[in-house]
């Protein structure tokens, strides 16, 4: 389906340089932010105090935010557990208390903003299991790696290949860069938003290259930049009807979400706005750079009898 038809190739190639030259500066950026900074990890990851308290109304977790605030517990996660009168907190571990200690704290200032609040469950989730949360989701994103580079190598060529991950790689770095810049909370829902994103922009990649091997197919004459303007030119419509529908409801979320989802859908926006631009600007100019070519993806050709004849 195509709303609109681009008639004039639109030449993308002609500013492969410009746009790698910009996606490694945004890469080079995110490392340094990465490594000065550092993910601040949430209590999944790096250990804490997990509350589950009840109401009997419908909780207000506004009003439980800013009580758990007001304690100094800033990083603390407020959500709903099954119902909206149950409601989960996430404590993150605080120097010279214990868990006895902090869940009384807790639950004293719930207590002074609401008497009814009733506690269920208090459990302390040790930094050793966040630390193996932490090794298992970087396992995780590595496999998922190395599953789309082995794909792309059977149904493509290992350039189209290397150039994909190259290109998801850098949405994965840049969403963490955004994320270590301005101190976010990453948390296992940011890292299955990550793991999303891996596969979402290695979808508009296969898109592109399989276009690409088509035209490689029909348009004999033309040369590697000319095919790949055109690939890219053609699927333009449907990139943009694509991307516009997820991105609508990937920002209800972010803004209608509430706090639980804001972070996931944060870095789903970055991801899908980064992995359009990686999979057009990125990964074809790699591939392109990497020298691909005809007899790459369709094998040599034999010459017309007319030809052969003549030689």
């Amino acid at each position: 389906m195509e709303f609109f038809r681009i008639k004039k190739d639109i030449p993308f190639m002609s500013y492969g340089r410009l746009t790698t030259t910009i996606s490694l500066v945004t890469f080079l950026l995110s490392v340094f932010f990465l490594a000065t900074k550092g993910l601040h990890l949430g209590v999944d990851f790096t250990g804490g105090t997990m509350m589950e308290v009840s109401y009997p109304q419908a909780a207000n977790l506004d009003n439980i935010r800013k009580a758990v605030d007001e304690i100094g517990l800033k990083d603390a996660t407020v959500q709903n557990f099954g119902t909206s009168q149950d409601v989960l907190i996430r404590l993150p571990i605080k120097p010279g208390l214990s868990t006895a200690q902090l869940s009384d704290q807790v639950l004293a200032a719930l207590a002074a903003d609401n008497p009814e609040v009733k506690l269920h469950r208090v459990e302390f989730v040790g930094p050793q299991v966040g630390q193996e949360l932490y090794e298992k989701g970087a396992l995780a994103m590595l496999f998922v790696c190395v599953g789309i580079m082995a794909y792309l190598a059977m149904r493509f060529e290992w350039r189209f290949a290397v150039a994909a991950v190259i290109a998801n790689m850098h949405d994965v770095i840049i969403i963490l860069g955004f994320f270590a810049f301005f101190q976010w909370e990453f948390n296992l829902t940011v890292l299955a938003a990550v793991l999303a994103v891996l596969g979402y922009s290695v979808n508009e990649s296969v898109v592109v290259f399989d276009r690409v091997r088509e035209n490689f197919r029909k348009m004999r004459k033309a040369s590697v930049p000319e095919v790949i303007n055109n690939a890219i030119t053609r699927t333009m419509s449907r990139t943009i009807i694509t991307h516009f529908s997820t991105e609508l409801m990937v920002l209800s979320m972010l803004f209608f979400g509430g706090e639980v989802l804001h972070n996931f859908a944060l870095a789903l926006t970055i991801g899908i706005l980064f992995g359009i631009y990686s999979s057009v600007l990125v990964a074809s100019p790699i591939a392109m750079y990497l020298g691909v070519s005809r007899e790459n993806l369709i094998g040599g050709e034999r010459k017309p009898e007319t030809e052969e004849a003549l030689s």
